[in-house]
């Protein structure tokens, strides 16, 4: 199972950036074959898928809401994934996770998910 530690979140204006930030480690398998995403739960409501990077250099997708104002990004060689987020709104504010997912031949499958870290957006 992969661990995964979130950093970089914060208090930020309205309308500022904030950068985020996924470090993966003890993986069997390359960090390359896992699909990374970022969720998010703000309170009283579902967790929610917010971006999702595929394994092996595969499509991106993001949450209606971020669209044109969030990108995700990896860099394998550091076994780490960004979440870049400007023109930030207060309905941004939230806990966002990372998670880490590899579904192998035979039915493998690992899903392993970060700690979370505070994103507040407020003047």
């Amino acid at each position: 199972q992969v661990q995964l530690v979130e950093s970089g979140g914060g208090l930020v204006q309205p309308g500022g950036s904030l950068r985020l930030s996924c470090a993966a480690s003890g993986f069997t398998f390359s960090f390359s074959s896992y699909t990374m995403s970022w969720y998010r739960q703000a309170p009283g409501k579902e967790r929610e898928l917010v971006a999702v990077t595929r394994s092996f250099g595969g499509s991106t997708n993001y949450a209606d809401s971020v669209k044109g104002r969030f990108t995700i990004s990896r860099d394998n060689a550091k076994n780490t994934v960004y979440l870049q987020m400007s023109g930030l709104k207060p309905e941004d504010t939230a806990v966002y996770y990372c998670n880490a997912l590899r579904i192998g031949t035979a039915g493998s499958r690992y899903n392993s998910w970060g700690q979370g870290t505070q994103v507040t957006v407020s003047s």
